[in-house]
């Protein structure tokens, strides 16, 4: 029973960002596909991870996992459950003094147990003007402890405005993510570098104006 309704909670939340958003998916860079795999995004909103994983086809959702912090999901029981049971979210501690496990170790273990990732390689929301902010290196880590596995970049577009900060109600606007053309990590390719390629991967999804 418990499973039953941890599907219906999770079919729901799809639903509902569907209807919230109107989003559209573009695959721009190929077909959707099973197996290990990261999708990293633009971040401006807490709504993100949720609309990336309701655009992924079911099968694939059922075997993607957000990575989010865990000083949010886990204060208290309703953020538990949502983070533990409907999206198997695999919880960072961002406490670098207190944490206990390594992050990288952790998301590798994920993806080695045949999980895909959501990841926000920005670290934190982006509430500026810049279309993205610089990335942190733990991408390129990840990537490293993970070489085989392809990094899909998405562009999140106009989630920002669905969802601004300081409103109570949405904003009828049409959002769309662009999935874009998987990569891998190069043989003998250094972390600024490959920072760097990811970085640029994302940001040639964005449009034109802003």
């Amino acid at each position: 029973m418990s499973l039953v309704l941890d599907r219906l909670g999770a079919a729901a939340i799809c639903g509902f960002a569907r209807v919230l958003t109107g989003v559209r998916a573009l695959w721009a860079g190929g077909a959707p596909k099973a197996g290990p795999r990261v999708y990293y995004a633009n971040h401006s909103s807490h709504g993100d991870f949720a609309l990336v994983w309701a655009c992924l086809p079911q099968d694939l959702r059922e075997r993607t996992r957000p990575v989010a912090g865990l000083d949010y999901w886990e204060r208290d029981r309703l953020r538990r459950y949502v983070a533990h049971r409907l999206f198997r979210a695999v919880l960072i501690d961002r406490n670098r003094d207190a944490r206990r496990e390594d992050p990288i170790r952790k998301m590798a273990a994920a993806l080695e147990g045949g999980d895909a990732l959501i990841v926000f390689p920005e670290g934190t929301r982006n509430v500026g003007d810049a279309r993205l902010q610089p990335f942190k290196s733990g991408i390129y880590w990840l990537a490293a402890a993970c070489p085989d596995v392809e990094f899909v970049p998405v562009w999140i577009e106009n989630l920002s405005r669905v969802m601004p900060k300081g409103r109570i109600l949405p904003v009828p606007l049409l959002c769309t993510l662009t999935f874009g053309t998987a990569l891998k990590l190069q043989e003998g390719e250094d972390k600024d570098a490959f920072v760097a390629r990811t970085r640029n991967a994302l940001l040639a999804l964005s449009p034109a104006e802003m």
